[in-house]
């Protein structure tokens, strides 16, 4: 086989690969159609890369038709966002808890659509509590957890701990997960009394000067947040120890529950109260952790009789 064939076959090997790709993917859309399902679009579905080698498609044992399946499943990537589409799902840190969650009260664990969702929310409201975006215990102030301003405080209002838009706040906080800004040194202290200088100097640099990982701002973490314990920051969201304690223990917690013999309604009870039980005990857990870590962070001051005695070396 001459050069000019050659290529001529590989042409016609990218061209063969292209076409089975274009159909293989129209019967495996059709085919999740069918069960009610959604088809993923992205090139890195690996159904679709099965489905090739299914059809003798191969990187290593026909790679020029495996190239024509790929330009095929890349011109479809592009016009459906399918990779774009991952980011858009897994973007945020309460995304991926979500599914953590759906691990232990999926339907084949809790039949009822209803239990499933009281259980995710006992295991979802003290986890994500325990983050910082929300106060439990502040509610007449919308919430507003301790340390940070109100984000519609009044313009040139001294003390950005009362807002003007009560609606608005609740709604950034609970539905958009935001924080809010730190307030000043002196009003922060106030509600936090171990806060010092130094540690709400370092705070105010790694939540606006610090660019985290690869310094793009999306990931980052520190080990003393306003309140002196360890916190990361994904895409801006708070995620802390109690928070990662509660998700992973609840969801645990909510599938042993589910799987213990009974009826459904029994097993969707014991998930439920899993659930929640889990999941405070998670955020306790995580909570003592932090203590440890602020307590072993603080400054080593000398003890009474240790000052004493440095005080009557100076003598």
């Amino acid at each position: 086989m001459n050069l000019f064939q050659q290529v001529q076959q590989i042409g016609q090997d990218i061209k063969t690969g292209y076409e089975t790709a274009d159909v293989a993917q129209r019967q495996l859309f059709a085919k999740a159609k069918s069960k009610g399902l959604g088809y993923g679009e992205s090139i890195l579905d690996p159904a679709f890369k099965q489905e090739m080698a299914n059809r003798g498609i191969t990187a290593r044992q026909t790679p020029a038709q495996f190239a024509g399946a790929y330009l095929s499943r890349t011109l479809i990537d592009l016009a459906n966002d399918g990779t774009r589409t991952y980011w858009w799902r897994w973007n945020h840190p309460l995304a991926i808890a979500q599914k953590v969650v759906e691990v232990g009260v999926n339907p084949t664990v809790i039949k009822s659509p209803t239990a499933r969702a009281v259980a995710a929310l006992g295991i979802a409201t003290p986890a994500i509590a325990a983050a910082g975006t929300y106060d439990i215990t502040n509610p007449e102030e919308q919430f507003r957890p301790k340390g940070y301003a109100q984000t519609y405080s009044p313009k040139g209002a001294e003390d950005r701990r009362q807002t003007a838009q009560p609606v608005q706040e609740m709604f950034e906080r609970f539905f958009l997960g935001r924080t809010g800004d730190p307030l000043k040194y002196a009003t922060a202290k106030q509600e936090i009394p171990n806060l010092t200088p130094e540690r709400y100097s370092n705070y105010m640099n790694f939540l606006y000067q610090d660019k985290g990982l690869l310094g793009l701002g999306i990931a980052k973490g520190t080990m003393e947040n306003l309140q002196g314990t360890p916190e990361a920051r994904l895409l801006g969201f708070p995620v802390t120890i109690p928070m990662v304690g509660g998700f992973a223990t609840g969801s645990v917690a909510a599938t042993a529950g589910g799987r213990l013999p009974g009826t459904p309604k029994q097993k969707a009870a014991r998930a439920i109260i899993g659930g929640i039980a889990g999941s405070l005990g998670g955020v306790a857990m995580g909570n003592a952790a932090n203590e440890a870590i602020a307590s072993a962070n603080r400054p080593k001051l000398p003890t009474t009789n240790e000052y004493q005695n440095l005080s009557a070396d100076r003598i």
